[in-house]
């Protein structure tokens, strides 16, 4: 499995969670993204490199978006950014361009 790095924006989204088994989710699913780093789905364009992984609760979609970056000793993932879905990629783009 590879070493996961939080960005800042995603660690202050993860802190501001409340619902338990929300964070939860987000916890088992960025253990299937260390498991499996190409799970999400590469985005094109603008955000060319990036990934996506998405899952849904209580009827809203949350999005993790994230990066597979190489260094010399290996393979990284980083998670930039977490959220629901609503204006994620516009939010996203401000961030990571």
């Amino acid at each position: 499995m590879l070493e996961v790095r939080i960005s800042p924006s995603a660690s202050k989204y993860f802190k501001k969670l409340r619902d338990k088994k929300l964070k939860d989710l987000f916890k088992k699913s960025i253990e299937e993204i260390r498991e499996n780093p190409y799970a999400g789905q590469l985005k094109k364009g603008d955000l060319s490199g990036i990934y996506g992984y998405d899952f849904y609760y209580q009827g809203t979609n949350y999005e993790i978006a994230y990066v597979i970056e190489e260094l010399d000793d290996g393979k990284i993932i980083v998670i930039i950014m977490a959220g629901t879905r609503e204006n994620f990629y516009e939010q996203l783009k401000k961030y990571w361009l």
